[in-house]
């Protein structure tokens, strides 16, 4: 792959000069420099040296083009300075260096278009734009829905010019058109096939080293449907990964089948995906008019057939007729005709009813919520009380209240249960302390004002809140008695329903729910570690089958420095569908924590639940719902039960085949039945339709590696708190094995047997990778050095974490910010949103010992400084003359009044948004020369290296190929 010459990178903010005379800088490097020792360069990437003589092996230099109009981009002859400055400087150090070029090791990237991985034949922009901002032209339509463009469509060949439309369309079809088929790319090796469907394409993953991380960011394999799938062929009629992801999308007519393919047919659900309904709004239907069909009883939607002069349709799923109904064609707010076909359910894969009252079983519950804060003394010593007191008071105005009926209480517990009866207008006297000793059975002091509204009793609320770390700042008691306290909180919030949110910094020491200290160190990285995994006392999953059924949801949010068994206390949420949050060495002193803390509490409370939902998934004759992931409870085979509904998790269910399938395509759809927090039924339906095939390599070539990835993390999650980690291991490695053999022999032709050693379709070429993240991932890594509490809690979030969230957490984003192009860092012209540097591999052959570089896995971030980084970069950055005065750890990055400065803190800060988590990610400062513990934690993060007993991606490839010779 060439590289843009460098000039075009560097920062033109005229403070920092070129040496007269010095070589041009290649990647932060003086172009004939050596690279220093242990961090090899790619020799491709090399430019041409003096008197335009290119490098041996390296492609001659192409000069940089305007996207636009395609003229070449004239060259800042006095601009771009700064990283020229950190590099050239780093040498007056001194470094042992490699001084044989023909030494260093060749790498081989997939053709990308605007830093994205393609597939093998399409047309490759020159590379001198490759960080210009692609002019993208319009896909033609497949199948009545539109064909992917950019973050919508997935692996097939993409063409630049918007009139080779056809060719693209015939390309997927496998017929000649004007173009023929897309030219495979060396190395893939295209399948003809008979079916309009994804065409296939072979790679050798040996071959593809280092691997194409842009695909990642590429959306799944499309699904083709015909054009009379949908009733209105709407572009918005079939699902979008965001709400709902099959693992195939090409569907196996039968079971055997889909046992031959050896792949995974699960759905990845996540019906909100986001915190608030203002930021990914869907259509909703307020007339409640809901037509459904009489049998199955799915919901009508743009896959269901109108017959009989539009008075009837035909059931999708079922195919049962139906009537439709008088009123659906009138609009009853105008009190006119209504045009059926502008229907929202007819038009979108998304849909919400309003429901109407035959789906209550009783009035609207209001939103509830219980605050259960230890007060205990390792509370108060660390913070915990005065933050969380500080925070919900500075949270009330973002608590959804819109309706005007949320409630409050709170319980603070140490050796004691204290009650605040708050009085209520027009009383206007101060909240009241009630103290309860007695553990045993726990009871209301008093008949009201425990649990208040908040419109109401706003004054009484605040003053409670300023005076709460006051009240109990000489606490001395150790005791923490939370099970007495969770019952107490159920007791009081049982018959209404609501959110208990716990607090805790201590371990919980009385009965019920009594915890004993059994973090045994000797027992990490062993078969007895799965001990560990497991609850210690029954009461904690008892409890939760009894709040589910009282529509109570518990959410932990974890402190303490020492062993807090974040295994048993996460049966909780696991169980009432909501989530545990761990904060392992927390203290309010350092204020990176308590920011943190504050930061996720208070977008916890304004997060938009939905309260009293049931989940089912219904799909066309012959499937049925098997098994499901994730945090609720099942109430039937095919029903789940959330007490509240979160927006920052999601769900996978895995689907069955137990009839073969005569059909072209068939119908899946998610409904969410639930009350809004502000005090609305309604039900959320999400409708999916996918193409079956009975051809072995149509189900490889739809199958969509994030969606894989995502269903066996959950079923690893699960086999690891059943039975154990290295049996959720080999669980991962062997279906990765299966697949890859499968492959081999079904799908490989027999004249590159040989020359192919570990052959895969390109749409599945990071399946391996992810794989091997997962399981070098601390939720499963076999290590001894991990503590059960952070395993536990990362567990956790393998099973909870949606799709998108969940790739970034095994996998981490990884930045280059010292040579990054010179559009990182600012603000996007068309969009406003901040442009990001591109994404490296996980491996410490792509650092350089002067470089400066972001990890960002979404729950932590790793600002990696090379030991050799120059004064002028140490400067820039941290705002301190050398690398020896920057403090390594948990910090925050100071904004400095330098152009650098502002587009590293902005790269940071676009890192950390996610609109659909809650979650603040700390910033530690790693140096290279410094700390070896933190130094080792980050370099964990590489999953393509060898780190803490684990394979580097090599020679897991090699381990792959020799496993199924």
């Amino acid at each position: 792959m060439s590289v843009p010459p460098r000039p075009e990178y560097y920062q033109n903010n005229g403070e920092y000069m070129q040496q007269p005379g010095a070589p041009q800088a290649q990647y932060g490097v003086p172009m004939g420099t050596p690279s220093p020792a242990g961090f090899p360069q790619d020799p491709s990437m090399q430019q041409a040296v003096g008197g335009g003589i290119p490098v041996m092996g390296a492609p001659a230099p192409v000069q940089p083009m305007d996207a636009a109009g395609g003229q070449p981009i004239t060259t800042p002859s006095a601009g771009h300075r700064s990283r020229r400055m950190y590099a050239a400087e780093q040498y007056s150090f001194g470094s042992a260096v490699v001084t044989d070029s023909a030494q260093l090791p060749q790498q081989q990237q997939m053709p990308s278009v605007g830093g994205q991985a393609i597939y093998p034949g399409a047309p490759v922009q020159p590379t001198g734009m490759t960080y210009t901002p692609s002019q993208e032209a319009p896909m033609p339509q497949t199948g009545g829905i539109p064909a992917p463009g950019p973050g919508q469509g997935g692996f097939q060949p993409i063409d630049a010019q918007a009139d080779k439309g056809l060719s693209y369309q015939f390309g997927q079809m496998s017929l000649q058109g004007a173009g023929g088929q897309a030219g495979a790319a060396k190395g893939a090796q295209p399948v003809v096939q008979n079916g309009p469907l994804n065409q296939l394409y072979n790679i050798d993953l040996l071959q593809q080293l280092p691997p194409p991380i842009t695909d990642l960011d590429l959306p799944p394999p499309p699904i083709i449907i015909p054009p009379t799938a949908s009733v209105t062929n709407s572009p918005t009629a079939n699902c979008r990964p965001p709400y709902m992801r099959s693992t195939l999308n090409a569907i196996p007519t039968s079971n055997s089948l889909l046992k031959k393919s050896k792949l995974p047919f699960a759905l990845v659900i996540q019906p909100y995906n986001s915190l608030r309904d203002e930021e990914a709004p869907v259509p909703v239907v307020s007339d409640s008019i809901i037509s459904r069909c009489r049998r199955c009883r799915s919901y009508i939607n743009p896959f269901i057939t109108f017959i009989d002069q539009g008075h009837r349709w035909r059931c999708n799923m079922c195919n049962l007729t139906n009537d439709v109904p008088t009123a659906f064609d009138w609009d009853t707010h105008n009190q006119k005709q209504l045009d059926r076909w502008s229907r929202a359910e007819l038009n979108n894969s998304v849909v919400e009813f309003v429901a109407p009252p035959e789906y209550m079983v009783r009035p609207p519950q209001p939103l509830v919520y219980t605050f259960l804060i230890d007060v205990s003394a390792n509370a108060v010593a660390s913070g915990l009380v005065a933050t969380t007191a500080r925070t919900i008071l500075e949270s009330l105005d973002r608590i959804p209240n819109k309706d005007k009926r949320t409630r409050l209480s709170f319980i603070c517990v140490n050796s004691s249960l204290h009650y605040f009866a708050i009085p209520q207008p027009p009383q206007n006297s101060e909240p009241t302390m009630l103290v309860v000793s007695d553990l045993d059975e726990p009871f209301l002091p008093v008949p009201h004002n425990l649990l208040v509204p908040l419109a109401e009793c706003r004054e009484g609320i605040e003053l409670l809140l300023n005076k709460m770390s006051d009240m109990f700042a000489n606490s001395v008691s150790t005791t923490n008695a939370m099970g007495p306290a969770l019952k107490a909180a159920h007791k009081l919030i049982g018959n209404v329903g609501g959110k208990i949110i716990c607090f805790m910094a201590s371990l919980p020491n009385v009965e019920p729910g009594k915890l004993d200290p059994r973090d045994d160190k000797k027992s990490l990285g062993s078969s007895a570690e799965k001990s560990l995994l497991k609850t210690q006392n029954a009461f904690y999953k008892s409890f939760a089958v009894e709040c589910s059924k009282s529509q109570v949801s518990v959410d932990m949010f974890l402190f303490s420095s020492q062993y807090q068994d974040v295994a048993s206390l996460s049966n909780l949420p696991r169980y009432t569908s909501g989530q545990t949050y761990f904060y392992p060495g927390w203290n309010a002193g350092r204020s990176e924590d308590a920011i943190k803390f504050a930061h996720e509490l208070s977008e916890h409370l304004s997060m938009e639940i939905a309260l009293e939902a049931v989940l089912r998934v219904r799909a066309s004759n012959g499937l049925r719902m098997n098994t499901f992931y994730g945090n609720f409870f099942t109430r039937s085979s095919d029903l789940c039960a959330f007490p509240s509904f979160p927006r920052d998790q999601s769900y996978c269910v895995e689907v069955a085949i137990d009839e073969t399938i005569s059909k072209p395509y068939v119908s899946l759809q998610a409904a969410v039945l639930h009350t809004t927090c502000n005090g609305e039924r309604r039900i959320r339906v999400i409708t999916m339709c996918i193409p079956t095939t009975s051809n072995l390599a149509d189900l490889y070539a739809s199958a969509d590696q994030v969606a894989i990835t995502a269903f066996y993390a959950q079923k690893c999650a699960e086999k690891a708190l059943s039975a154990g980690l290295q049996e959720a291991r080999d669980l991962a490695i062997g279906k990765l094995a299966d697949m890859l053999l499968t492959y081999k022999k079904e799908l490989m032709t027999s004249n590159i047997g040989a020359s192919a050693p570990l052959q895969f379709c390109a749409n599945l070429r990071l399946l391996p990778l992810l794989f091997l993240a997962l399981v070098k991932h601390v939720s499963l890594r076999k290590s001894q050095q991990i503590p059960s509490d952070l395993r536990a809690a990362a567990i956790n979030l393998t099973s909870t974490l949606p799709a998108e969230y969940l790739i970034r957490y095994i996998h981490p984003d990884f930045y280059s910010l010292h040579d990054m192009p010179e559009d990182a860092g600012r603000p996007d012209e068309n969009t406003g949103q901040i442009k990001m540097p591109p994404k490296r591999n996980l491996s410490a052959e792509r650092m350089e010992r002067h470089g400066l570089y972001l990890i960002d896995d979404g729950e932590t971030q790793f600002l990696w400084v090379g030991r050799d980084a120059v004064p002028r970069l140490v400067m820039d950055v941290f705002g301190l003359p050398s690398l020896e005065h920057v403090k390594a750890g948990k910090t925050t990055l100071p904004a400095l009044e330098n152009d650098f400065s502002q587009r590293v803190n902005a790269i940071i800060a676009k890192s950390r948004e996610k609109k659909g988590s809650i979650v603040w990610p700390h910033l530690y400062v790693v140096r290279e020369d410094g700390d070896p513990s933190l130094k080792l934690w980050a370099s964990t993060f590489l999953v393509e290296d060898r780190a803490d007993m684990g394979q580097s991606y090599m020679e897991f490839l090699i381990g792959m190929r020799d496993r199924i010779s």
